[in-house]
């Protein structure tokens, strides 16, 4: 099935991947590309959106993009830059003057148009911008103002299906963002609502067995929903041609290894679990540098994995769970990014192990792979588990590390996330953690002095991992968490809260 298409012109801004999530919700299908690709990218689309940008339409640099050929073939939204490029282009003048808008505004609609049909009279949003509308281009309509602004909306009397808004409908501040894109989408565009869970599982298991056929296909699980989503999808399409390798790395969590390949079985997977948690713990010995414990554990990750592939005769295919944003920061508008990895799931394989690479999930975002997991029903302790970091609890161990360490994080760790769970607060957090710190302090323990470990509790609130606020978890929940680990972890004797957001500060320690 070929679904209607939105196309989404990136000039760099910060919140370009939310408005296509954005659209994903509304079920309308979108793609990302950079400015800089070949016009001809729209033929099959039903309408183009112009993201925003860091950039100012006045700079001698300034993104360039083929605006009459897109004005004259199909319907166009411009956001924030994508607007004011409009309008400049059309012959109006913006400057950067004391009409800035930073934060929150109330948005008056002043004419009644497609594109705000639906939306209040007055409705909040969110405006990012420095440069204003000075002089209007001849032909330009306005539709809604701001109290800063007289032109906070607009459209065209000689394109009919352009329009320029100056606020971001796509962020969670503009209270009727998701009622204008989907304006402009079903009604402007005309493209139909069918993205959704369902026909992308039956689309993609077709692709997959007609892609396949009879080849055999290696996929590394790390038991988050990534890759146990790419495992059932490929599962449906090729039964037991499937084979998947879970290492336990000694660096997972209180009892995940046994759990994870539990429930594994009940998802009828073709799963072989590899115990390689000693080879671990001896290459780490004396290393307590982050980037020096990553390459460690990413070298005996890649030398286990191929040597469990090995095993597997006449394999073809390299299955990964690599997701949309991954595919996005690979052709991004500063071009290819030097950080990604070509094997992100499993670290990088070596060259001779000459494989082809399938990617079921490279047109989902994460939030829709977790719709996905839902539609084909994956168990809940894996669809709705938290991020985790690949190197494990290495990277939560600050210093060097060694199994009593791992295993003093572990049951701290489990207490931890035990306590979210069964109060519920597990499902309103997007990553939680401990983390053990190179910290001794005094404590008093019955009669006696204690000179023992730190360990700390994080806990944030994210939509992408990108920024993140630390979660006020109540004060009564922290307290008996921390009582219960500094009770039942021997070697602990301080519990501490981390209250720092990102930015400045990041999820994970190290």
């Amino acid at each position: 099935m070929i679904h209607d298409k939105i196309v989404i012109f990136d000039f760099g801004s910060q919140y370009t991947q939310l408005i296509a999530r954005k659209l994903r919700e509304l079920n309308h299908y979108c793609e990302i590309v950079p400015y800089t690709t070949n016009i001809n990218v729209i033929e099959d689309a039903k309408g183009v959106i112009l993201s925003g940008s860091p950039c100012s339409v006045n700079d001698i640099d300034a993104p360039q993009i083929d605006l009459d050929h897109i004005l004259k073939t199909k319907p166009v939204l411009g956001v924030c830059y994508g607007a004011q490029y409009m309008a400049q282009q059309l012959g109006g003048v913006l400057s950067n003057s004391d009409h800035r808008e930073y934060g929150r505004a109330l948005l008056e609609n002043t004419t009644e148009s497609d594109l705000t049909k639906g939306m209040s009279e007055k409705s909040t949003v969110w405006m990012s911008h420095g440069d204003t509308i000075t002089t209007l281009p001849e032909g330009l309509e306005v539709l809604a103002k701001t109290d800063t602004i007289p032109v906070a909306a607009f459209s065209f009397t000689h394109y009919p299906t352009a329009f320029g808004i100056q606020f971001h409908p796509e962020v969670y501040h503009s209270d009727e963002g998701l009622t204008l894109l989907g304006n402009f989408c079903s009604t402007i565009c005309q493209a139909k609502a069918d993205w959704t869970p369902g026909a992308f599982v039956s689309e993609t298991v077709a692709e997959l067995k007609n892609q396949l056929g009879n080849d055999k296909v290696i996929l590394g699980l790390s038991g988050g929903v990534d890759s146990s989503v790419a495992a059932l999808l490929l599962s449906k399409a090729i039964g037991d041609n499937l084979h998947c390798i879970f290492i336990n790395n000694g660096l997972l969590r209180h009892n995940e290894y046994d759990e994870v390949l539990e429930a594994y079985k009940s998802l009828n997977l073709n799963v072989k679990g590899v115990d390689s948690s000693s080879l671990f713990y001896d290459a780490l010995i004396g290393e307590s540098d982050p980037e020096g414990k990553r390459k460690i554990i990413g070298k005996i990750f890649v030398d286990v994995f191929d040597e469990e592939a090995k095993m597997v005769q006449n394999a073809n295919w390299l299955a990964q769970g690599t997701i949309y944003p991954d595919v996005i920061e690979s052709v991004s508008v500063k071009g290819p990014s030097a950080t990604i990895k070509s094997h992100h799931n499993v670290g990088g394989l070596p060259d001779h192990m000459n494989l082809k690479v399938v990617e079921p999930l490279r047109n989902l975002f994460k939030d829709e792979v977790r719709r996905v997991g839902a539609e084909m029903e994956l168990p809940k302790n894996i669809l709705n588990r938290h991020p985790f970091p690949g190197p494990g609890l290495a990277i939560r161990i600050l210093g060097d590390v060694n199994e009593e360490k791992v295993k003093m994080l572990q049951l701290a760790d489990a207490i931890y996330i035990n306590n979210l769970k069964e109060t519920g607060w597990y499902d309103k957090i997007w990553q939680a953690g401990a983390i053990l710190l190179p910290v001794k302090s005094v404590g008093v323990m019955g009669d006696e002095r204690s000179y023992e470990q730190t360990i700390a509790l994080r806990a944030v609130a994210s939509t992408d991992g990108m920024t993140a606020d630390w979660v006020h978890i109540p004060y009564e929940l922290l307290g008996k968490i921390s009582n219960e680990i500094i009770n039942k972890v021997r070697g602990v004797n301080r519990v501490v809260y981390d209250i720092s957001s990102k930015p400045p500060a990041t999820i994970e320690w190290e």
